[in-house]
């Protein structure tokens, strides 16, 4: 045989050999004590990749991904199918516009998601407000925005639906309490009415934002920044509903999560039981840099500083939520 169809064969072996491997770096059923990068070099990698969505049975996430200056962001899909996961897709809705913030229904039939699509009639327009579609059949139907109720002429980020309908999101408004506040719009009669911002047991004068809320509506995990207890670029918090239906006054996750950057994005898997957050942290070179070489190196590595997710067992949080 031809050296140069050896090399061509060989070729293939390693494509095929690194596509199988790739697909099995990353396993949801799998519960880590400590925490982990999530499918690092497959999902997680040198690009920015955030807000991580699983649906209930556990065939299906989707996740955000970005270029490194986040000007171009997309919904990722992956899917499993018998035992086996599939290839990373772009959503069929998704590419054109800035997508992100996936998050799925408990009963798996709707994806919300944040865009900065035009809403109506308005080509101009180019805020980001509150979507969803509806996958029926393993097929995707055409995306629809929330009413004037919930998508303002300001940005709407990071939707979060609980088992009854409601939702919540990030907005900044002239009812808020600090310069990014968390909202929740009550979901009766099939339709979503005035949003209002929860109370200052979770919204401060600083920054809240990007809030993941439970099915069950008793638990909420939320991103901060400028807080005095706060680890650095923006810490992970949360706060328990108590019997009266009030949530208690939030508290910081700690340092098993939060680091001395920006931690955000939070979705816990309550079927899996796991933890995901993205995070901008980074690792610094151990000696200096000496070659241009090593420096494309340093800036080409999954933890260059760009967003990555992350993942815990929810067990190691100790929140005692009730399920």
């Amino acid at each position: 045989m031809k050296p140069n169809i050896l090399c061509l064969l060989a070729l293939i072996f390693l494509s095929n050999s690194c596509k199988t491997e790739n697909n099995t770096m990353f396993d949801p059923e799998l519960n880590p004590e400590q925490l982990e990068v999530f499918g690092q070099d497959y999902i997680s990698t040198p690009l920015h990749e955030r807000d991580i969505t699983i649906s209930s049975d556990g065939n299906q996430l989707v996740y955000t991904l970005g270029n490194y200056k986040q000007t171009v962001r997309s919904l990722v899909s992956i899917k499993k199918t018998g035992d086996k996961w599939g290839d990373k897709e772009i959503l069929p809705f998704s590419g054109k516009y800035n997508d992100i913030e996936p998050f799925f229904t408990v009963d798996g039939t709707k994806l919300f998601f944040a865009s900065n699509r035009p809403m109506g009639e308005d080509s101009t327009r180019s805020d980001y407000n509150i979507w969803y579609v509806e996958q029926e059949n393993g097929k995707w139907k055409t995306p629809i925005a929330l009413d004037t109720l919930v998508n303002s002429p300001g940005d709407e980020f990071f939707p979060s639906v609980s088992s009854n309908g409601n939702l919540y999101f990030t907005a900044t408004r002239e009812n808020g309490i600090g310069r990014e506040d968390i909202f929740v719009s009550t979901f009766s009669k099939d339709k979503y009415g005035v949003a209002v911002p929860l109370d200052s047991a979770i919204n401060t004068k600083a920054y809240e934002f990007n809030a993941y809320i439970s099915p069950d509506e008793d638990l909420l995990v939320f991103s901060s920044y400028g807080r005095a207890d706060g680890l650095g670029g923006g810490d992970l918090y949360y706060s328990k509903k108590d019997k009266t239906g009030q949530w208690g006054k939030a508290q910081n996750l700690g340092e098993v999560v939060n680091s001395d950057k920006l931690d955000y994005c939070p979705f816990i898997d309550f079927p899996r039981n796991n933890f995901y957050f993205t995070s901008d942290r980074a690792k610094a070179p151990e000696e200096r840099i000496k070659t241009v070489p090593e420096l494309t190196n340093e800036a080409n590595k999954v933890l260059n500083g760009m967003g990555n997710i992350y993942r815990i067992n929810l067990d190691e949080l100790n929140l005692n939520q009730q399920r």
